[in-house]
């Protein structure tokens, strides 16, 4: 099953993209794609692979489109209706062009039209990740921890407003390309974070996601080799979760960066990641997504965390902090402050943050003053604020962390 789906996902933009643009109908060609998926799923794990998946692929999302405009044909009886599903019925049997490899990659259109601005920035993860992904709702409804008929309202949501937003299958205009592009880098971004670390439940990370969070971005960076936010996200995310092997211990608990074991990190992860660092910087114009990875990069090249350039990772902060203001950063930045000036300048930044009204539902704001509390001695406040980010996070592994951070703090009796 696992290796059906491997040679399924790369297929799903390819099959959508030309039904797309040869009908239109976003919503019913998606649709149409997920049903062929199900079928192939059910198929092809007895082991009837067929010698052109793409082009079979293709023909029964064809045949379900078909099926779909006969059904309406019978019941409205209108003319158009049944012209279009004339059209349809021609494309049934695949012409000669659709059993050749495809001539263009239609992943970036997809991926600009599931991430239309009018659509919500978690309906935009969840429609890259069913219709340019081939996750199924179940599969996305089980990564975010909502039920399945949540999802399918999510998904069908943002499909309905994609619709009225009149967009269709082209890439966005030359004044509207850099905005868009940054909304599909910050989507995938967002997919890749909640794989390596899962805002709630049982695992700290739910690696399909992140795995698929890197599969799309290749297939952007491919598009757009030369763009250095592109390979930038990559290789952020390449050389992050090199990191995965040794984030948790044999019972699932977190193991955080400075106590890791490096020999378990994913080598060709972070050669490839370091690569690609290397090959973008100083290129051309610096951002977000180049300095995080940049950071990233000075983490992995470390022996450990006593031989961290954390001199050179404050100054890079600093200039994430110009480039993309955020409470987040400036949380990173004060762990960064408290290593090269001192726990008690960090904790002075952290006071800050202290009105943001985005960090107040969240556990990261105390967690991060409860290590550096800790740092400076103050043992107490620091078990006080650890068990605070601990009722606060919904990830449970982060919870038991915190939790045994709080437990190592009391005080010793006699």
């Amino acid at each position: 099953m696992a290796d059906v789906g491997e040679l399924l996902r790369p297929l799903v933009p390819q099959v959508l993209g030309t039904l797309v643009r040869r009908y239109g109908q976003f919503e019913a060609c998606e649709d149409a794609v997920q049903e062929a998926l199900v079928a192939a799923v059910e198929q092809w794990s007895a082991g009837e692979v067929p010698d052109n998946p793409r082009a079979w692929l293709l023909t029964v999302a064809t045949r379900r489109l078909t099926d779909l405009w006969r059904s309406e044909s019978a019941r409205r009886r209108r003319e158009e209706t049944v012209a279009v599903q004339d059209v349809a019925l021609t494309a049934v049997v695949p012409g000669p062009e659709d059993e050749q490899p495809p001539e263009q990659d239609d992943t970036l259109t997809l991926l600009f039209l599931c991430c239309h601005p009018a659509v919500t920035p978690s309906s935009q993860v969840a429609l890259t990740l069913r219709a340019v992904g081939g996750l199924t709702t179940a599969e996305i409804a089980r990564a975010f921890l909502v039920p399945e008929g949540t999802m399918a309202r999510r998904i069908t949501r943002a499909k309905e407003t994609v619709a009225a937003a009149g967009s269709t299958f082209t890439p966005p205009s030359t004044e509207d390309w850099p905005a868009r592009l940054q909304v599909v880098l910050h989507v995938l971004y967002l997919i890749f974070n909640e794989g390596y670390t899962a805002t709630s439940g049982e695992n700290l990370h739910r690696a399909e996601l992140s795995e698929e969070a890197i599969r799309l971005t290749r297939a952007v960076h491919a598009r757009l080799p030369d763009d250095g936010e592109v390979a930038g996200l990559l290789a952020l995310m390449l050389l992050t979760d090199a990191r995965r092997p040794a984030r948790t211990g044999p019972d699932g608990t977190l193991t955080p960066l400075a106590e890791q074991d490096r020999r378990k990190w994913t080598v060709p992860l972070i050669v490839e990641g370091l690569e690609l660092v290397n090959r973008v910087l100083g290129q051309g114009p610096v951002g977000p997504y180049q300095v995080q990875a940049a950071i990233a990069a000075l983490h992995d090249q470390a022996a450990g965390a006593d031989s961290t350039d954390w001199a050179q990772i404050l100054e890079l902060y600093g200039l994430l902090e110009q480039l993309a203001p955020s409470p987040v950063t400036t949380l990173n930045r004060a762990i960064a402050v408290a290593m090269v000036h001192g726990p008690e300048q960090a904790l002075a930044l952290l006071a800050t943050l202290e009105d943001d009204a985005r960090l107040k539902q969240g556990h990261r704001l105390d967690a991060v003053r409860a290590h550096l509390l800790e740092l400076a001695g103050d043992t107490a406040s620091a078990r006080e604020h650890y068990l605070r980010a601990a009722k606060r996070t919904s990830s449970i592994p982060e919870r038991r962390y915190l939790q045994g951070k709080a437990a190592k703090l009391l005080p010793r009796e006699g």
